[in-house]
């Protein structure tokens, strides 16, 4: 049997960007049962409404839709079940520390497949206020304007 090798995206949660101020990011591992594997290799998810939340001492992922699997029967999965998140416990500690801080949240960025095995991509991040994505927006935008008439200028069309 081939080892696949390599990184293969299934959901970005792109939204995330735009709502939160991202802190800090960090891989995990997920717990799944073989419905959820095949559903997901099927490339099927959607993280927009997932969050992380540290529940005596583990890891637990919200929220996250995996739909049920086309071919499975009784064995099927419920679709937003809790999931366990896999990491080591001075980094669920120190998650938990930053939590309690306020105003901190943790959500899923995006969910792949990293050499065969299911990951996550978590978040460390503070919600933004509206002027806060107003002023992200304009500042974009400021800056592909900027970058259009350098290279308007750059190629010598002059208005």
């Amino acid at each position: 049997m081939v080892k696949e090798v390599g990184r293969k995206v299934i959901a970005q949660n792109k939204k995330a960007r735009h709502d939160y101020s991202i802190e800090d990011v960090f891989e995990c591992g997920i717990v799944l049962t073989g419905t959820e594997v095949k559903s997901l290799r099927m490339g099927r998810a959607s993280l927009i409404d997932g969050f992380a939340m540290v529940n005596k001492g583990e890891l637990w992922l919200s929220g996250v839709h995996i739909p049920e699997y086309t071919q499975g029967t009784w064995t099927n999965h419920t679709p937003r079940r809790d999931r366990k998140l896999l990491v080591h416990s001075a980094e669920i500690r120190k998650l938990s520390a930053r939590m309690k801080e306020g105003g901190l949240t943790l959500v899923p960025l995006s969910l792949y497949f990293k050499d065969g095995k299911a990951k996550i991509e978590l978040a460390v991040a503070k919600g933004k206020k509206v002027h806060d994505k107003r002023a992200a927006l304009m500042e974009r935008q400021a800056g592909r304007e900027i970058e259009r008439e350098v290279s308007r200028r750059r190629t010598g069309k002059d208005s």
